[in-house]
């Protein structure tokens, strides 16, 4: 339990150098490095390319080296992008520090992260096993994301300095606690995790025909599609904080306060969607999720309730159960998509280049809409962009489970 509870912490504390700051705090983000929305999105769009490469080909690295040196080194490297990213640099410094990001998140660590989750989970308890994953990762990033809070509200508050220079310096120390955190957590990794508890480190990377047998489960594409409509449910969470600051019109520590809430609300229903799973079926909770992020986002994009704040928190609510539910079940159907286990990094490697693309594009289109559409009409159509792709996740699940039937049958 103990090596479980460190890659928890482990499985957190690698983004939140990257997403966890910009989520939770996005107008602060926005006004100290003086940038606007669209800019942010084309940051986390260079992660996303650079990731996308990272994926492929860290999925096979995981196959053959132990989890505690790959994970290690990937958060040490990781917290070296934070320490300047707290000189507050210019536009262009910051995207390298993101592309570099989506190198050092991804390649050393992330396949490793899911494979050794599996192996844990067996045959018989993927959902939780993966729940607990992401319920707990959510449990990390709720505690730290509260004390970032407590820290900014307390250093915010200093009415010695004017307001600009305030939130200058309190992001600065934000981003070094930060950095600190997914440091320690490196760390920790090194000490409690074993060196040989990586999956199969005696095996050798994948041929190439090895890899195309994997490229051939159709299994793998679904399960692909199914992660594309789900992270951008995921990625669409980005714009909770603002939404509350520029349409509710919360000062900049309420907005911050309905992100880490949010946050939250992710370990509950993450944990509660992978109990379920085991009992009755992961794909039929993946279905039901989608169905709840299209009825909520819809919602949203109706604007019948911009004056109405606690039925928009509401609504907030029940689209995170959706979110968060299917993140903590959309890796535990690996079974049910026909991937053996030994091909399990190889295959989160395929469905992670596709599944994340949203890395590449939502943040820039979300930037788009907001900066093009001020006011709640750019929020409106973030909100449409959800509902259709969670639509789409919906009618993937649907062919998922009618083709995994078909395909036990046979």
């Amino acid at each position: 339990m103990g090596i479980l509870l460190t890659l928890v912490l482990a499985g957190e504390a690698i983004f939140m150098l990257p997403f966890t700051i910009a989520r939770a705090f996005r107008p602060t983000f926005l006004q100290v490095f003086d940038i606007t929305n669209l800019e942010l999105g084309e940051c986390f769009s260079y992660y996303g390319a650079v990731s996308m490469f990272s994926y492929f080909f860290g999925g096979p690295l995981a196959d053959k080296y132990p989890a505690r040196n790959l994970m290690a080194v990937a958060l040490w490297i990781t917290s070296l992008g934070g320490l300047f990213m707290a000189t507050i640099p210019d536009q262009n410094t910051l995207v390298t520090i993101y592309a570099f990001w989506g190198l050092s998140t991804v390649f050393l660590f992330w396949a490793a992260l899911i494979k050794s989750t599996r192996e844990w989970g067996g045959d018989a308890f993927q959902g939780r096993a993966f729940g607990l994953l992401e319920g707990g990762r959510g449990v990390m990033a709720g505690m730290v994301g509260a004390i970032l809070l407590l820290i900014f509200a307390l250093l915010a508050g200093n009415t010695h300095t004017p307001e600009i220079e305030r939130s200058h310096d309190s992001f600065q120390v934000i981003i070094l606690v930060t950095s600190a955190v997914v440091f320690l957590a490196g760390v920790l990794v090194w000490f409690v995790v074993p060196k040989g508890n990586a999956a199969t480190s005696s095996l050798s990377l994948p041929k190439p025909a090895e890899v195309l047998e994997v490229i051939k489960i159709p299994g793998v594409w679904m399960q692909a599609l199914i992660i594309i409509c789900a992270y951008v449910g995921y990625k669409s969470t980005d714009d909770f904080s603002l939404y509350s600051y520029e349409v509710l019109h919360f000062t900049e520590v309420e907005s911050a306060s309905v992100s880490t809430f949010s946050i939250w609300l992710r370990p509950i229903f993450a944990v509660l969607a992978g109990f379920i799973a085991d009992k009755y079926s992961g794909v039929n909770v993946i279905k039901a999720c989608f169905a709840v992020m299209v009825i909520g986002s819809l919602l949203i994009f109706s604007g019948h309730f911009e004056h109405q704040a606690l039925v928009v928190l509401i609504i907030f609510t029940a689209t995170l159960s959706g979110v968060y539910g299917i993140r903590g079940v959309y890796f535990a159907i690996m079974k049910e998509a026909a991937i053996p286990i030994v091909a399990t990094g190889t295959a989160v490697g395929i469905m992670s280049v596709i599944g994340y693309t949203p890395d590449i594009f939502m943040s820039p289109l979300m930037g788009y809409l907001l900066d093009n559409n001020p006011g709640p009409l750019g929020h409106q159509l973030v909100f449409l962009v959800l509902a259709g792709f969670s639509f789409v996740g919906l009618l993937v699940s649907f062919i998922f489970g009618y083709w995994t039937k078909k395909h036990s049958a046979s």
